[in-house]
């Protein structure tokens, strides 16, 4: 036991500065994507023209400190544990936005983020995460062609559809990237702590080094065809725990208390989550709105002449 919660004190701390820091990068490349021409899905001359934005590259710096400290909270807790705190990135990106964007936070945008942080709190004390190992302990067939084909959804959706549709979408395929990258991340982390030089002699890191750079470009395409942050971040680390949450149970040997009741209740956090999500989501489009026009009979706007009667 005192082992197990020498590991939690940390996985913890490290998942919740690493989302703080992948919040940070969600909102400097939100922003910083918007100043760069749009281009196709997955072309990379758009992380060529974000290369000369400084707030991008401010974001990747935060990204490989986010990455770095999740490593660590993977080499020391399971995915059960660490990939759900990252729904804290939601709270950190809505104030580092709002930062960036020289306003003060929204206080429904906030709300949203505690709602979703109360949902998490009570899913993870619920569900106990333990146990699991730190290498691939089952066939990862299945699964893997199961989460290949929600990518291929998502990506699929992006292309048919347009507006918020096609931004959902490639969300959803980004937070699947994103959460198979996590999984096999905690395998090489498991790696690393036997040696540095065990990861190369291992399939999992060089599948992390094309699948993480894929999932990289989506968001960043994600954030850039979509007009507000929250709505698509929030799908993003919706998504990438999920994904997580099914490797570690599928892939990794990791469980959760079980029973009725626990079940219940993590189902009702989970909901709790997506209230926050939603909230999120439908305030964001409520801020983007335009403005309404002055209706008829309203006095005009005093650069313009008032018509005749």
């Amino acid at each position: 036991m005192t082992a197990e919660w020498s590991s939690t004190a940390v996985a913890v701390p490290a998942a919740v500065l690493g989302a703080a820091l992948m919040g940070l990068a969600s909102a400097a490349q939100a922003k910083a994507t918007k100043q760069v021409p749009q281009g196709k899905t997955l072309h990379p001359g758009l992380l060529v023209d974000l290369a000369h934005r400084p707030l991008w590259l401010v974001g990747i710096v935060a990204t490989i400190g986010g990455l770095l400290l999740q490593v660590l909270a993977l080499g020391f807790g399971p995915l059960l544990l660490v990939q759900p705190l990252l729904v804290t990135a939601l709270p950190f990106a809505a104030a580092f936005s709002a930062w960036l964007g020289h306003r003060r936070p929204d206080g429904v945008v906030v709300l949203g983020a505690l709602v979703c942080v109360a949902g998490l709190a009570g899913f993870l004390a619920l569900a106990q995460p333990t146990g699991g190992a730190n290498e691939l302990v089952s066939d990862v067939g299945p699964l893997a062609v199961v989460l290949g084909l929600i990518a291929l959804l998502g990506l699929g959706l992006s292309t048919v559809l347009r507006g918020a549709g096609r931004v959902l979408g490639l969300a959803l395929a980004t937070g699947v990237f994103y959460g198979v990258t996590a999984g096999l991340m905690k395998v090489v982390a498991g790696q690393l702590r036997e040696g540095a030089a065990v990861p190369f002699s291992h399939w999992a890191l060089y599948v992390v080094c094309v699948v993480g750079p894929i999932g990289f470009l989506l968001s960043q395409n994600t954030f850039q065809q979509g007009r507000a942050m929250a709505p698509a971040l929030a799908v993003i680390t919706t998504a990438d725990p999920m994904v997580g949450v099914a490797i570690g149970i599928g892939w990794m040997g990791e469980s959760a208390m079980d029973g009725t009741a626990v079940l219940a209740g993590e189902i009702a956090a989970a909901a709790v989550i997506v209230a926050g999500i939603w909230i999120l989501s439908h305030r964001s489009s409520h801020l983007l709105a335009p403005a309404p026009t002055p209706a008829a009979g309203s006095r005009a706007h005093p650069s313009q002449p008032v018509p005749s009667q």
